[in-house]
């Protein structure tokens, strides 16, 4: 376009007399950049990099930026399914020696779940105090003991279900029923990712079965789809079915994926606001990059020899959770924002930790599986600088009874070795993201049935969570069914008491 031509079609004063002079100074050129697709995309990587602070976004906007600084950049959840007894694990209560044997006369059974009640039992395993903290840990995680120092207790939850699938759903998504958004759909929603190759949200079930709720508990919800947990499989093949296959050329296999694209992208346009379709597509778009991602993140041959010892993936009884443990923490190392990690299958056996029949040997036999493993996870993450800014989590659905659970079978007298379910107050804890260490928080009553000093509310939990990753829980919402829906629902609590 010729002077003349630009200025009949317009052009400012400014840019004619730029053109006339062929010089562009500095400030010209980057506010020049600022108007066009350059800055669209330097904005879209400031504020992926969380370098741009974005406005107010309104209801149902996708809010990328943090609301205030954060104090962690990613979340890794280790989640113990079936009900961890906090009065066999960190929850000490001396009165359970005293009573042990004796059924209380005041027990609110409206709370518990099921039937045949039996007396009070003390704990399967003896507590110690442990570290300069003196937290009080039983022996049946000795390797997270050495850790206690590292460690923030809550030991106040509470439940909204003695259910196993409701509580389980609370845990993760706030509500008792499944179809609404689990905590790493949320931040997935809010925050986005630190990479384009990976996804924001990965699950890595226990390999010997699915929790209670299976893939309800990492869903998107109403979410667009594109923000629900991707499981990964703890093994050589993470990712069924990714592989590329050997007969392609890279540059067919190019070729494939560039008409493959034109097609997605024609049929999108046919079908405007099919949220599922274009989930789909991204999906598809993302796999082919997991493609060399994947491999690469997962190929646990690339650590050291001492990693391997620190972790215990050659050793019978923890290999698979070790091999988990370190996959989620090079996950993390590249960008996937949140991690979940499940300790429990199958209930009503001894793949999860729904010990109803015999604590001893239930506890005992998935405590031996991930309690090396995830003392290895938090020192592997400190001496890397990583743990400063990653929120570490290790949580159960509900906690257990303080008194027996009772079997026909067993003989007049005996005591029985199993605890029932007991949302009333459990246990869980906390390391990392600049919480204090070896700090206790909210306490139950002298048996353990009840949380009375300080109860904490899966809101109150979610909401701290949402807090020390940069986000006002009560303004991180979508518009659904006419209502802005939030991960706290109209509730919440953010715990400033931990740090």
């Amino acid at each position: 376009m010729s002077i003349d031509e630009f200025t009949n079609a317009g052009g400012d004063a400014f840019h004619q007399e730029s053109l006339r002079e062929g010089l562009r100074g500095r400030r010209d050129f980057l506010r020049d950049l600022s108007h066009g697709l350059g800055g669209i995309a330097l904005a879209s990587l400031l504020r992926r990099d969380g370098l741009l602070r974005a406005e107010e976004p309104s209801a149902g906007a996708r809010g990328v930026a943090t609301h205030h600084a954060p104090k962690a950049r990613r979340v890794i959840q280790i989640f113990l399914a079936g009900g961890l007894s906090h009065v066999d694990s960190f929850d000490y209560k001396p009165e359970l020696e005293k009573w042990h044997g004796r059924t209380p006369g005041d027990i609110d059974k409206a709370q518990l779940f099921g039937g045949n009640y039996g007396p009070l039992h003390r704990s399967h395993f003896p507590f110690q105090r442990r570290g300069d903290s003196g937290q009080w840990m039983s022996d049946l995680f000795p390797h997270i003991n050495d850790l206690a120092d590292e460690l923030t207790f809550i030991r106040s939850m509470v439940s909204l279900s003695a259910d196993h699938a409701p509580a389980t759903y609370v845990a993760h998504t706030g509500f008792r029923e499944a179809g609404f958004p689990a905590m790493g759909a949320w931040l997935s929603y809010g925050l986005g990712n630190e990479t384009d190759d990976l996804p924001e949200f990965v699950v890595i079930p226990d390999s010997r079965g699915l929790p209670d709720g299976g893939a309800s508990n990492w869903s998107s919800g109403f979410l667009p789809a594109r923000h629900q947990g991707v499981p990964f499989r703890n093994g050589p093949r993470p990712v069924k079915d990714l592989a590329a296959t050997k007969l392609l050329t890279e540059e067919a296999q190019a070729a494939r994926y560039s008409l493959l694209a034109e097609m997605n992208r024609r049929h999108l346009a046919d079908r405007p606001g099919e949220d599922a379709l274009s989930a789909r597509i991204r999906g598809y778009e993302l796999a082919a990059r997991m493609q060399s991602s994947v491999p690469e993140a997962t190929e646990l041959g690339r650590e050291s020899r001492a990693t391997h010892a620190l972790y215990g993936t050659g050793r019978k009884e923890c290999a698979d959770f070790a091999r988990s443990c370190l996959m989620a923490r090079r996950l993390l190392e590249r960008g996937v924002r949140f991690v979940q990690l499940w300790s429990g299958g199958r209930l009503g056996a001894r793949e999860a930790w729904d010990a109803h029949e015999h604590v001893p040997s239930n506890h005992a036999g998935n405590a031996v599986r991930i309690d090396r493993p995830v003392a290895a996870l938090l020192r592997d993450l400190k001496q890397r600088g990583l743990l400063d800014d990653t929120l570490v989590l290790f949580s159960t659905e509900f906690g257990r009874t303080p008194i027996t659970q009772t079997d026909k079978s067993e003989k007049e007298g005996q005591l029985g070795l199993g605890r029932n379910h007991n949302p009333g107050g459990f246990s869980i804890w906390m390391a990392g993201a600049g919480l204090r260490p070896g700090l206790s928080y909210g306490g139950t009553d002298a048996l353990g049935f009840k949380a009375i000093e300080n109860p904490v509310t899966p809101p109150d939990f979610h909401a701290t969570i949402l807090h020390l990753l940069g986000i006002d829980h009560t303004r991180l919402t979508f518009h659904h069914g006419g209502i802005d829906r939030r991960l706290t629902n109209v509730s919440g609590r953010v715990l400033h008491e931990l740090w």
